[in-house]
């Protein structure tokens, strides 16, 4: 292979990393781990595989898009954030054009491919997740008031309405408590992540809650959410019908995670955070242990 054939290859796999980091794909894992449950418990069973293939990709192209929006408008937050600054925007590996085309081209492409191959309604909610995390959160609140990752919990709780729109082409009283459930995840999920990184949110101009009020208030907000959030996982065994299997497993993995809740709080009271993203990572662990128990709940004879 020649010099200039090997550059063009290593140029192009450059561009397509680049790409791919624009789209956060952490953040997609995260937001996709309630798909397919929701999906299990709307069909009662396993639903199509071919359907659960398309929703995922749907969805990955739905939250790309917010994802490359997001980093689009935030690129001068996150050339100063530590966390952020390798970002494909603040490095220049891609330009604002390409950024900007490639969050039309999956935000558009997602939406024609729930419309077509899914369902009307899973289009809708999709593209509403996208309009919701850019207009909403990014634009109108991120910068504006600490409350913002709790309103923007909500863009972030629409995959389990798509996954449930997605089998049934309806919305019932059991999906509105998965998004319930995914909400109130949310800001003990964020703030500790926010404590962690004070400092960058501060240089930021981004006014998350550790920013304007003390570890003692932020942490008092962790347990009332967690507790709140504890409820809803609670709410669903009489809304859905869960069986055993789900049942002991939010129990006793919300009794664990909100005993984490109540650990960062007392060190808030004396003082000194030892470690807020052990929770951080608690909160992911706990999300994706619950949603698994809903996946596996309809398939059990019990």
């Amino acid at each position: 292979m020649s010099t200039v054939a090997t550059s063009s290859s290593a140029r192009l796999m450059r561009k397509l990393k680049a790409y791919f980091a624009l789209t956060k794909p952490r953040v997609i894992e995260l937001l996709l781990i309630a798909t397919v449950p929701a999906m299990v418990l709307a069909q009662g069973g396993l639903p199509p595989l071919w359907l659960i293939a398309a929703t995922l990709l749907g969805g990955a192209l739905s939250a790309s898009s917010a994802n490359a929006f997001n980093c689009y408008i935030d690129t001068d937050i996150d050339r100063v954030m530590g966390r952020t600054k390798n970002r494909p925007l603040v490095t220049g590996e891609l330009s604002t054009r390409e950024a900007l085309g490639f969050a039309w081209f999956t935000g558009v492409g997602s939406t024609v491919f729930f419309w077509v191959v899914i369902n009307p309604l899973a289009a809708v909610l999709s593209l509403g997740a996208i309009l919701f995390y850019v207009f909403v959160y990014t634009l109108g609140l991120k910068r504006r008031t600490p409350q913002n990752i709790v309103w923007g919990g909500a863009a972030g709780a629409m995959p389990a309405l798509i996954g449930w729109a997605a089998v049934t082409g309806e919305l019932s009283l059991s999906a509105w408590v998965l998004f319930l459930i995914v909400f109130l995840w949310t800001p003990p999920h964020y703030w500790p992540l926010s404590i962690r990184y004070l400092d960058d949110y501060k240089k930021a101009g981004v006014p998350m809650l550790p920013v304007v009020a003390n570890n003692t208030i932020v942490a008092r907000q962790v347990i009332l959410y967690a507790w709140a959030y504890f409820a809803a996982t609670l709410l669903l065994i009489p809304v859905a019908g869960m069986g055993l299997a789900y049942t002991v497993t939010a129990v006793i993995s919300g009794l664990w995670f909100l005993a984490l809740s109540q650990r960062l709080y007392l060190q808030a009271k004396s003082g000194e955070v030892e470690n807020p993203m052990s929770l951080f990572h608690a909160s992911i662990t706990h999300l994706t242990v619950l949603f698994l128990a809903v996946a596996i709940d309809p398939l059990l004879p019990f």
